[in-house]
């Protein structure tokens, strides 16, 4: 599938190229044109989207940088990379009072509401994510990129959906994998709460340390990969 085709790109500050290669082992592994067609989706991305603070917090262009980043590293596989799920992206500084969980959140994707919503203090320990595989803009990106394959009818939407049933079929029918899955506590147990946070959680780790998800689980892996039509250096 051809996936990066541009009648133009988008040009990126100097500033903001040296941040993305600062904060990102992907963005550092990338080759210089596929550096430059992440730049011009990074800032595509931006545009399409409305960033708002809360709680008193003043968005900043690093923070709307970095947070489309995480967008552009999972779908960097699609042709439509925009997730049009989400409009809005709302920025609180700390932990935030979900009404529709009626709980404190770190991150959240209301669906409803077209909004992605995450905590800026917590966003900010996902960098340098290989060390514990936590990275809440991963984990939430996931959510929305998930959600909204199930809604569209495009190639990467069809890839990502197919591929996912593939990964729960195997697990299914593999009682054995499934065990060995449960007992290695590779993931951490919240991959177990439902199907959804199961693909956030193996995502973290794809993105995190693709290398040691590969070595435990490569038939989890292999699904994972395909999903995301990844077919870049390190994976």
């Amino acid at each position: 599938m051809f996936v990066h085709f541009y009648m133009s790109l988008n040009k990126m500050e100097q500033r903001d190229v040296n941040l993305l290669y600062e904060k990102f082992d992907f963005y550092r592994s990338l080759n210089t044109n596929q550096r430059l067609h992440f730049n011009h989706r990074v800032i595509a991305f931006i545009k399409d989207k409305q960033f708002i603070g809360r709680g008193g917090l003043e968005v900043t262009n690093e923070m709307k940088l970095l947070i489309s980043a995480h967008a552009v590293i999972l779908t960097f596989g699609f042709r439509d990379f925009f997730i049009g799920l989400i409009d809005n992206i709302f920025i609180y500084p700390d932990k935030f009072y979900s009404t529709t969980n009626k709980a404190y959140h770190k991150g959240e994707m209301n669906p409803r509401m077209k909004a992605l919503v995450v905590s800026w203090a917590d966003f900010n320990k996902g960098f340098n994510a290989s060390k514990h595989n936590k990275s809440l803009g991963i984990h939430e990106f996931t959510h929305a990129i998930h959600l909204n394959s199930l809604k569209e009818g495009d190639v990467s939407s069809s890839i990502f959906t197919d591929s996912f049933e593939e990964l729960t079929a195997l697990l299914s029918k593999d009682e054995l994998l499934r065990q060995r899955l449960l007992d290695s506590r590779f993931f951490r147990e919240y991959a177990f709460v439902n199907q959804f946070e199961f693909l956030a959680v193996i995502m973290e780790h794809f993105i995190g340390d693709p290398k040691e998800f590969r070595l435990q689980f490569p038939q989890i892996y292999a699904k994972t990969r395909q999903m995301l039509n990844f077919d870049f250096k390190g994976y």
